[in-house]
């Protein structure tokens, strides 16, 4: 191992060891500790039970069976209640979820945490690995700064650490033509447990070329078992869960409800907040049948045009460096998604230490604006403006207000924004040369056809 090797990763594990301190004493300490996770853990121990998950007094009865309570103060109550007693998951998060059930919740929830932390700093590793044939002291910061803005990920036990984490082990996997099934079947729970987060990279995978193809057609058949499989148990317990499931997503989505990409949500301001692009587009317009369909309409023609270059072009190790950055940063904006889910930027990191290595501008602003996306989606930001805030002072009414509002509201979708039309211009402007890695940075070979 080279000197810059060694730098980069000591780098990246002092990031680890960040995560993992402060995240044990986030989760310790915080009045709604793992509440994400006591959602899927409590809707999986209904379904285990022969109970409705989707109906709130079944999995509120199940949860107060096992002693499960609510914070004393009326604004976390409310948001303890709404992220436990609505469930808005899919029967697949269940099937994962029920062997975690066999156990208590303390176990459980020590478990799911250091699968969490496990699973994270792996794909960290592993997309380390790549992005270090380019700029491994550059990769290892990149990733050191994401993991160490990550506690809140451990602290509410968010599927998403799970679920990222899967799809960035099966792109190794896939680009580094290594362990298929292990990234076949990464890939398929991920995808079935958040699809929102998943789909898009398979959708890379099955646009781009035979090899790749005949992997993300592997993996649908996968996903396809899975849900068969869960959606089966769901109906036997509880027919009617998708009438059920569709009034609980109208529910956490309703003005002001956890859900609500408009400023009246509680769910909304800074820790975990909203960062699709409905959360910006909100301030102008709060009227989500403004919102919805002006996020949709402002990120289809990009990723129209990211699906043409994909289909359209032979595929590379670089260029699906850079059609992976590109769609990690497009995907949070056009619908639900958190802090959490934008640990998928991870994807970025082997495009930006590519375009690093190749030095002038193009890799000056790569390093910009994926140092700006890890920031602004991280945790220590926001921690440090909350705190802030209430010290702001002005003359004029209302300043505080609107200095705040889009303090909380823009950086996060805005910065996104940046980062995917950046990596897609990138993209389509390489994907037009004759040969992308002319200059002998595609450091992996691509797959024979025959395998």
């Amino acid at each position: 191992m080279t000197r810059a090797r060694q730098d980069g990763l000591c780098l990246l594990l002092l990031g680890s060891v960040v995560f993992l301190l402060l995240g044990t004493v986030m989760e310790r300490s915080s009045v709604i500790s793992m509440v994400d996770f006591k959602a899927v853990y409590y809707g999986a121990k209904c379904l285990v039970q022969h109970r409705d998950p989707y109906e709130q007094g079944e999995i509120l009865r199940v949860y107060q069976a096992d002693g499960g309570g609510f914070p004393s103060d009326p604004i976390n109550s409310r948001l303890v209640h709404e992220a436990v007693l609505v469930f808005v998951n899919l029967p697949t998060t269940l099937l994962f979820l029920a062997p975690f059930t066999a156990l208590a919740f303390g176990p459980a929830h020590l478990l799911w945490i250091s699968l969490i932390d496990a699973s994270l700093i792996v794909a960290s590793l592993l997309i380390w690995d790549i992005g270090a044939d380019f700029a491994p002291v550059l990769s290892g910061a990149l990733i050191g700064i994401l993991l160490a803005n990550s506690e809140v990920l451990v602290m509410v036990g968010n599927t998403a650490g799970i679920v990222t984490s899967l799809c960035v082990v099966a792109v190794w996997c896939f680009l580094r033509h290594r362990f298929a099934l292990i990234g076949i079947l990464c890939l398929a729970v991920g995808m079935a447990i958040k699809p929102h987060d998943a789909v898009l990279v398979w959708l890379f995978f099955l646009l781009s070329g035979k090899v790749y193809r005949k992997r993300a057609l592997q993996t649908l058949f996968a996903v396809a078992v899975f849900s068969l499989t869960a959606f089966l148990w769901a109906w036997h317990v509880a027919p009617h869960w998708i009438q059920e499931l569709q009034s609980n997503l109208l529910a956490t989505s309703a003005s002001g409800a956890i859900n609500d990409p408009a400023l009246a949500s509680q769910g909304q301001h800074a820790l975990g907040m909203i960062i699709n692009l409905q959360s910006a587009i909100s301030v102008l317009w709060d009227d989500p049948r403004i919102y919805n369909p002006a996020s949709y309409l402002l990120i289809a023609p990009l990723l129209l045009i990211w699906a043409l270059v994909t289909l359209c072009f032979r595929s590379s190790p670089a260029r699906a460096f850079l059609a992976l950055a590109a769609i990690a940063a497009l995907s949070m904006l056009p619908t639900y998604h958190r802090p959490y889910d934008a640990k998928l930027l991870l994807l970025t990191v082997p495009a930006c230490a590519m375009l690093w290595a190749e030095g002038g501008l193009i890799g000056r602003l790569a390093l910009a604006v994926n140092a700006a996306g890890f920031l602004v989606t991280g945790d220590h930001l926001w921690i440090a403006l909350q705190a802030l805030a209430g010290k702001f002072h002005f003359s004029a009414p209302g300043m505080a207000e609107r200095l705040q509002t889009a303090m909380w509201v823009f950086p996060a979708p805005l910065i996104l924004l940046v980062m995917g039309a950046f990596y897609l211009w990138v993209y389509v402007r390489r994907s037009s040369a004759q040969d992308i890695n002319a200059n002998g940075l595609g450091a992996m070979p691509e797959a024979p056809e025959s395998s």
